[in-house]
C-alpha cells in the first residue's frame, strides 16, 4: 500500500484488478482510501485526489459531527441495543454457565462472580451472533427467491469500516456483527445490498436501479446506518 500526502490529508492508495477508480472516506476517523486499477500511474492518482479534496473535507467534517457510541463498560443499567431498541443491562452473578435473557426493557447477563469486562463482552457478542445468524438464514432465503439468485455461504464477523462484503466468485457474503444492534429494516437493506452485488459488481446505474427495484426505500435505510 502506498500513501499520498495532500496537505494535512493522508490518502491510502491500493492497487487492485479493477476497471475504475474508487474513493472512500471511512468512519470513524475520516480515513481516506483510493482503490485504483494497476494501469494508473501515481501522478494521475494525485491529480484525481486533488480534484476531490473539497468532497473529502466535507465527508470528514460530517464524520466529526456524528455522535459515536461510547465504549461499553458492562455496568448495571448501561445502555445496550438489540434490533434497534435500547435496553438496560442487568448483570446477575451466579455459579453456573453464562447466559443471556432478553426481557421487556433489560438484557439480563448471567455470569460467574469476578467475570472480566472482556469476557462479558464476548458472552454478549456470542448471543448477538446467534440471533443474527438465525435472522440471516430467514432473510437470505426470502431474497434468494425474490432476486432469483443463490448465496452459497454467509458469515458474520466484526468489521471496523463496513456493514457487509461480498465475494461474487464464491457467492459468499459477510455481515457485520453490529447489525444485530440495528433495526431489522437496516439489516435487510445490507443483505439486499450485498446480494445485488452478485448481479452487479460496482455501484453503477444498474446497481442503483436494481436496489430501487427490490427495495424502494433503500436510501432511507442507508442514511439510518
Amino acid at each position: 500500500m502506498e500513501q499520498l500526502q495532500l496537505g494535512n490529508i493522508t490518502v491510502d492508495v491500493i492497487q487492485k484488478d479493477i476497471k475504475n477508480i474508487y474513493l472512500r472516506v471511512y468512519p470513524p476517523t475520516g480515513r481516506v482510501r483510493i482503490s485504483e486499477p494497476f494501469r494508473m500511474d501515481v501522478e494521475s492518482i494525485r491529480v484525481f485526489a486533488i480534484s476531490k479534496l473539497s468532497w473529502i473535507r466535507k465527508q470528514q467534517a460530517k464524520l466529526k459531527k456524528q455522535e459515536r457510541e461510547a465504549p461499553r463498560e458492562f455496568l448495571n443499567k448501561e445502555s445496550h441495543y438489540f434490533n434497534g431498541k435500547r435496553y438496560l443491562l442487568k448483570i446477575i452473578q451466579h455459579n453456573a454457565a453464562p447466559r443471556v435473557n432478553l426481557q421487556h426493557s433489560t438484557i439480563e447477563l448471567y455470569v460467574r462472580p469476578k467475570t472480566s469486562k472482556e469476557k462479558m463482552k464476548a458472552i454478549l457478542d456470542e448471543w448477538y451472533r446467534g440471533h443474527l445468524k438465525a435472522t440471516l438464514h430467514r432473510l437470505i432465503a426470502k431474497w434468494e427467491k425474490k432476486m432469483n439468485i443463490q448465496v452459497n455461504e454467509f458469515g458474520i464477523k466484526k468489521m471496523r469500516t463496513k456493514w457487509g462484503t461480498c465475494n461474487r466468485k464464491a457467492k459468499q457474503i459477510w455481515l457485520n456483527l453490529d447489525l444485530a444492534k440495528k433495526p431489522s429494516e437496516c439489516l435487510e437493506y445490507i443483505i439486499v445490498h450485498e446480494m445485488v452485488h452478485l448481479l452487479e459488481r460496482t455501484h453503477n446505474d444498474r446497481f442503483v436501479s436494481l436496489m430501487t427495484e427490490f427495495m424502494p426505500k433503500w436510501r432511507f435505510y442507508k442514511d439510518c446506518l
